[in-house]
């Protein structure tokens, strides 16, 4: 069978919004199908996407909605001098954050957060709220009658919500080449940005009640590499792309307002000498952030005259990625050294997932005439484990999805796509992996707008 006229259901077989809701922070899906269009091409899209996410805390109170609206943009050049050579530039967002408690509930400061509770600590120490009153040697302690440190005294409290914002860009440097018109074999660099910003407020967070982290952009490398068949006449093709997990060292610049007075607290429960705490307290370092290797399957072939079907399977390395900064790290220490019952004497991780992530997406695409063509997918998204973390409390999803596409001549188009997403229900913990609440019920709707190119 042969299938002369699928260039517009090929090219629907990418359609945009494909990716814009996934586990952890994967958000493009970072596909190369342009690079593997025949000949020269253009394309450049949009993606939006429109959560709704809401869940209660262990105190019952509704959230509301706590996930921001977001949009990223793609584009991608790929140029073909010879028979047996090809480049490309891709562009993409790979991964990013975006979300903020605002209803009041335990993810908001408030005058009455309760710091740690009584039952948690060693000695029995109370619920202590608010922010430190003092310097590190003037902290009032209060005591018991047999003179046991029994609580910090603080009196003046946070405020805010607790957010978190990432985003990453990158470009994706792609040679190919072409031994016949089957094979394809290709390799590359990617330059990677990456920056955020996240705040925790509110009794959820204990210790960090107050915690900013502001992550100044860095810059650094990857590779990947991947291979692709093709038999054209049948409009079959199949690719296999792995990326390379990429590393950032970064000076973050971290705000915690309790771990001054917590170290006072341990030094004068005999827990820790002045030196110990003081060698915390003044010390510095990088944090390391390493966005995660992956691996993509995408195929296609036509099923019969003027329609293809289509899947992609992804693997994303989530359950190897954690983020530490290095102050919140010196207080999760301290905080294992006082609370033993969290089991974490070495601290533990703002952010980390307990799995891989996995997801399919397949549809079809048919071409109704010489300019219209059409397709409908569904997908299932695996998720990065559960719980999850309170900045992103989804696990997983299912989507179905519409797409059209409109060719005014055989060399350009427009297209643009619509998915519908039943978000996975989950339980949130903090980076202590303490229980911090539920989730359930929540939805997301994409759009995507793309125009390519031919030339």
């Amino acid at each position: 069978m042969k299938l002369k006229h699928l260039s517009t259901a090929m090219i629907l077989a990418t359609l945009p919004a494909t990716g814009v809701f996934a586990a952890a922070l994967d958000r493009s899906g970072q596909s190369v199908s342009a690079f593997l269009q025949p000949g020269n091409y253009f394309e450049a899209g949009l993606s939006v996407l429109d959560p709704d996410v809401s869940g209660k805390d262990l105190a019952g109170n509704n959230t509301g909605d706590m996930a921001g609206d977001y949009y990223f943009p793609h584009a991608a050049l790929k140029l073909q001098p010879t028979e047996n050579f090809s480049f490309g530039l891709i562009y993409d967002q790979p991964f990013g954050a975006d979300a903020e408690y605002k209803n009041k509930s335990n993810f908001v400061a408030s005058n009455s957060d309760g710091v740690l509770p009584a039952t948690a600590l060693t000695n029995n120490l109370p619920v202590v709220t608010g922010a430190p009153n003092g310097s590190f040697n003037t902290i009032p302690v209060i005591k018991d009658a047999n003179g046991v440190p029994r609580a910090i005294a603080l009196n003046a409290a946070q405020s805010g919500n607790t957010s978190v914002e990432v985003d990453t860009q990158n470009i994706n440097f792609i040679f190919g080449y072409q031994p016949n018109k089957n094979l394809n074999f290709y390799a590359g660099g990617v330059y990677q940005t990456v920056k955020g910003d996240v705040s925790l407020r509110g009794q959820t967070y204990s210790l960090y009640n107050g915690y900013d982290a502001n992550i100044p952009e860095d810059s650094a490398f990857g590779w990947l590499v991947g291979a692709a068949y093709q038999i054209p006449e049948i409009a079959l093709k199949a690719s296999l792309t792995y990326r390379s997990e990429i590393e950032h060292k970064v000076n973050i610049e971290e705000s915690l307002p309790l771990l001054n007075p917590l170290g006072t607290l341990l030094v004068q429960a005999g827990k820790l000498t002045p030196a110990q705490v003081n060698g915390i307290l003044n010390s510095s370092g990088q944090t390391k952030i390493t966005t995660p290797q992956s691996v993509n399957l995408d195929f296609q072939t036509g099923i019969m005259a003027n329609t293809v079907a289509f899947a992609n399977v992804r693997w994303v390395n989530w359950k190897d990625f954690a983020i530490q900064p290095y102050k919140f790290g010196q207080l999760s220490k301290l905080a294992g050294a006082m609370l033993p019952a969290l089991g974490q004497p070495n601290g533990f991780n703002l952010v980390d997932y307990s799995k891989d992530q996995w997801s399919v997406n397949a549809g079809v695409g048919r071409k109704l005439n010489e300019k219209w063509a059409g397709n409908v997918s569904v997908g299932w998204d695996s998720g990065a484990g559960n719980p999850v973390t309170t900045l992103g409390p989804t696990e997983g999803y299912w989507n179905v999805g519409l797409g059209v596409q409109y060719s005014p001549a055989t060399n350009y188009f427009i297209a643009g796509g619509v998915k519908y997403f039943w978000l996975g229900d989950a339980d949130a913990v903090t980076g202590a992996h303490s229980a911090a609440g539920t989730f359930e019920d929540n939805n997301a709707i994409a759009y995507g707008l793309k125009i390519g190119y031919k030339f």
